[in-house]
């Protein structure tokens, strides 16, 4: 079944701000463990699940902040009617 125009604009937008939250998401990521922020970096090294470990980060990270792109775009559609 083919979606519809409006349908596929409304999906293109919501993908477009999920990539901008992940990519986000990615660059925080980035930055917490290259700053090793609380030791995150240290203790995933020393652990000898340290890809699963690095790996949960990003996945919760990406979850995170591509809801809150996806948020930020929908409520930025709102119009003032007053």
């Amino acid at each position: 079944m083919p979606l519809k125009k409006h349908e596929r604009h409304v999906l293109g937008f919501l993908l477009q701000h999920l990539l901008y939250g992940t990519l986000g998401g990615f660059l925080f990521g980035i930055l917490l463990l290259w700053r090793d922020i609380g030791g995150i970096y240290t203790m995933a090294q020393r652990s000898d699940d340290t890809v699963l470990i690095i790996g949960l980060l990003f996945f919760g990270l990406f979850i995170t902040f591509g809801s809150v792109g996806m948020g930020i775009g929908i409520m930025g559609m709102g119009e003032d009617k007053n």
